[in-house]
């Protein structure tokens, strides 16, 4: 990113409004996420279990991979600067109204439910993000100006998660502190819809000369791009399978999320405060190995190529499991946790290239609609799978068995798919 096309980026009076929408919103989703998670896993009041991280985890990532591919219709009809005001005003809300509930106790089947609108309604604010940048910036600029906005976008919603944890510190775990927390969210969340309303109502698209198909017709138009992809993917085994090796990775790495959890909440802790410190710790480290494989990666790709770096990931997956898993100790754990976020970036990284490389441009668009769909999906249906098969301490001596195996085998049917595909260039 050079220096001097960021400046004038940042000249732009209207993509700093834009920016500092996307800032405010997303620091909050970072605050609102650590208040859910650490009522639901940390909180002294009540216990964590498998089904409960389940439920989290389904809640967070369901909206992403169900909406996300029809976000995109709507956004190319509604005025997204008024997107981008009213997806936080529902948004806060329905933060209050969680707050509300937990305050009065409740935590039940309503509570998941308006925590699901909070969560739902960012797939329509992110993609009315997305949309409106090339009306605020200059063509020859756009680049510039994406990898500034995401990239500073996600670190902000750590920032926003580390917000979380202080107020966490200062008004307890329980349910009246985190309601309190929620409280802040809502307030969060309608600063960033009252910071678009410096944008003009129709500064931002879409276009009235563009008319859009009629909203029924664009849906099933969606439904039959995704169903192309899937048909493009049979008839590309290369791509095939490289979606097939992410699936698989997230599928056992969500596994492994769910027992991480709940042993630094029960076994590596003596109580939830010191569960909820460690876990945050582990997962720092883990952002270490997803930062080290981003680095790595580009130039061990050009040296062995992709899939023979995703062969030795998943075979390091296993590895590392069987060596530093066993003990289960905390220790160990929190140096396995740091190479899963190597082998999770390591395998992300090279999957997109390869898709990228090998899917023709026709059909890309849709095939990655695909991916999106497939890496959340597998997540859920991992941590429903730890739901019943982990017990609640997190402690599995037969699972953790089962996850070297897994990413054992991974690593040997990969390779020898890919030893099928016959193609003249390395990939």
């Amino acid at each position: 990113m050079r220096l001097a096309q960021l400046r004038a980026v940042l000249r732009e009076r209207d993509f700093r409004w834009l920016y500092a929408t996307r800032l405010v919103s997303q620091s909050t989703d970072g605050l609102f996420q650590v208040a859910l998670a650490g009522y639901l896993l940390f909180s002294p009041e009540r216990q964590a279990t498998a089904g409960k991280v389940a439920a989290a985890f389904a809640v967070v990532l369901l909206p992403y991979s169900v909406l996300g591919p029809f976000a995109g219709v709507f956004i190319d009809r509604w005025a997204r600067r008024q997107i981008l005001l009213w997806a936080p005003v529902l948004r806060a809300g329905m933060a209050a109204a969680t707050a509300a509930m937990l305050a009065a106790g409740h935590d039940g089947a309503v509570f998941f439910l308006a925590v699901l609108v909070v969560m739902g309604v960012n797939r329509f604010f992110l993609s009315a993000l997305s949309a409106a940048l090339p009306h605020v910036t200059r063509r020859r600029l756009l680049v510039t100006a994406n990898a500034f906005a995401v990239t500073s976008g996600t670190v902000i919603s750590f920032a926003g998660a580390g917000l979380g944890y202080l107020l966490r510190q200062a008004f307890g775990g329980g349910q009246g502190g985190t309601a309190v927390i929620l409280l802040c969210a809502s307030g969060g969340y309608l600063l960033a819809g009252l910071t678009a309303t410096a944008l003009g109502r129709d500064r931002l698209g879409p276009e009235p000369e563009q008319a859009p198909p009629q909203t029924r017709r664009a849906l099933g138009n969606v439904l039959r791009g995704l169903a192309d992809g899937a048909r493009r993917l049979r008839r590309d085994r290369p791509a095939a399978l490289a979606l097939a090796a992410i699936a698989f990775h997230r599928f056992w790495y969500g596994v492994m999320l769910v027992m991480t959890l709940l042993l630094y909440r029960y076994l590596f802790s003596a109580d939830a405060d010191e569960g909820l410190d460690r876990a945050a710790v582990v997962l720092a480290v883990s952002g270490l190995g997803f930062f080290l494989a981003a680095v790595i990666t580009p130039p061990v790709v050009r040296r062995i190529g992709k899939n023979t770096w995703i062969i030795a990931l998943l075979a390091s997956a296993a590895a590392a499991t069987a060596l530093l898993g066993a003990p289960f100790a905390n220790l160990p754990w929190t140096v396995l946790a740091f190479w899963f976020g190597v082998v999770s970036q390591g395998v992300k990284l090279s999957v997109d290239v390869i898709l990228q490389e090998t899917v023709a441009d026709a059909y890309r668009g849709r095939v990655f609609a695909v991916y999106d769909m497939l890496f959340n999906a597998a997540f859920v249906a991992a941590a429903a799978l730890a739901a019943v098969a982990v017990p609640p301490d997190g402690r599995s001596p037969a699972m953790l068995a089962v996850i070297v195996v897994a990413y054992a085998a991974g690593a040997l049917a990969y390779g020898v798919s890919c030893a099928r595909i016959r193609r003249p260039a390395r990939v």
